[in-house]
Formats: C-alpha cells, sequence, structure tokens
C-alpha cells in the first residue's frame, strides 16, 4: 500500500477552534495519517488549543510555526517558466519513482538557498522521510532520502538542471546541433 504525502499549504485558522490566525501569531503544525484520507495530511493548530488536538490524535511530526499573512504580488511574466520550488511541487504531486533523487537534490538546494526550512526527519517502511515548509507560504514539502552516493550527485545535479531549463551536458549537447530540452526532458527545436 502507498502511502499520499501530497501536504497541503498552511491554512489560516485553527483547525481545532476555527478561529483566524493573526499575522505573526505562534502555532503548531502537525503531520498525522488520516485513514479517510490513506495518507497524511497537515492541521494547523493554535497554541491554546494544542492540548485539545494531541488528546484528539496523535501527530506522526509536529513543530511551532509562525503564521504570515499572505501577501499577493502581481508580476507580469512575460514568458513562464517553472522555478525550483514549482518543479519540486509538480514531480512530488507526480510522484514519479524515476523523479525521486531530482527531488531530494531539489529539497536540499531550495533549503541551502534558505526557501524551504527542514522541520522534521522521521523514518518510515519507505525510508527516511524529510519534510521541509515554505516560511512564507506554508507549504510542507515531504521528500524521501534517497540515500544516494557521491559518485550519483553529479548526474542528478545535471538532470535537475536541465529540467529547470540551466543546462548541463545534455542540454549543451542538444544545443550544439540546434535543439533544446521542455521542461518535462522532450527535446524541442530551439528557439532564437
Amino acid at each position: 500500500m502507498q502511502q499520499i504525502w501530497n501536504i497541503r499549504s498552511r491554512s489560516r485558522e485553527c483547525a481545532v477552534t476555527g478561529r483566524a490566525f493573526e499575522d505573526g501569531e505562534q502555532h503548531y503544525t502537525t503531520i498525522h495519517f488520516d485513514p479517510e484520507a490513506n495518507g497524511y495530511v497537515r492541521r494547523d493548530v493554535s497554541l491554546d488549543a494544542w492540548e485539545q488536538e494531541v488528546a484528539e490524535r496523535a501527530p506522526f511530526s509536529f513543530w511551532k510555526s509562525t503564521y504570515v499573512q499572505p501577501v499577493i504580488e502581481e508580476k507580469p511574466e512575460i514568458a513562464p517558466k517553472e522555478n525550483a520550488q514549482q518543479l519540486l511541487q509538480r514531480l512530488i504531486e507526480d510522484d514519479d519513482p524515476k523523479t525521486e533523487n531530482a527531488r531530494f537534490i531539489l529539497a536540499i538546494m531550495l533549503e541551502r538557498k534558505r526557501l524551504l526550512t527542514p522541520t522534521d526527519v522521521k523514518e518510515s517502511e519507505h525510508g527516511k522521510m524529510l519534510f521541509y515548509e515554505n516560511k512564507k507560504t506554508g507549504e510542507v514539502f515531504v521528500v524521501r532520502d534517497p540515500e544516494l552516493r557521491l559518485d550519483e550527485i553529479e548526474q542528478v545535479q545535471d538532470e535537475v538542471a536541465m529540467l529547470l531549463g540551466f543546462g548541463g551536458p545534455a542540454a549543451d549537447a542538444a544545443k550544439a546541433v540546434g535543439m533544446s530540452f521542455t521542461p518535462d526532458g522532450q527535446l524541442q527545436p530551439a528557439s532564437n
């Protein structure tokens, strides 16, 4: 049985009381298995409702977060391009086992750029699961550690660079013959 790790973004209100969070308010974020959803779900709970929450359900993982009021920025996009976080989200949603190494490298890259914050590490029957949170948006990303060997990392980094459209040996070779790669890894004639 495969478990679903597609966890939604931060809530704007407490899951127990229904009270809206205030900007800057501390609260707990929990991840627990929900048999009805046949997967792991996220719940955001205010500090004053925490004891009630843990009395009703045992979290698989939890951490303290700070609610940040979402800011909607409108930026015109001349040519929309998938960024690293969007690519990570898409690869997690697709859940293709072939992209597991790329998901791990993307998560580490976003952590190093301080776009994702590691919140927890849990062992499961599927291996070591790494939990990350985007503090600005509240999105949670769960990535399995594929335990890459050092000699495998460069190849996966090239794959990620190609998926993001930044190059790599395969992209350089394609460019030399007038081709380029699409974000999903397909060859196409290079645009001028």
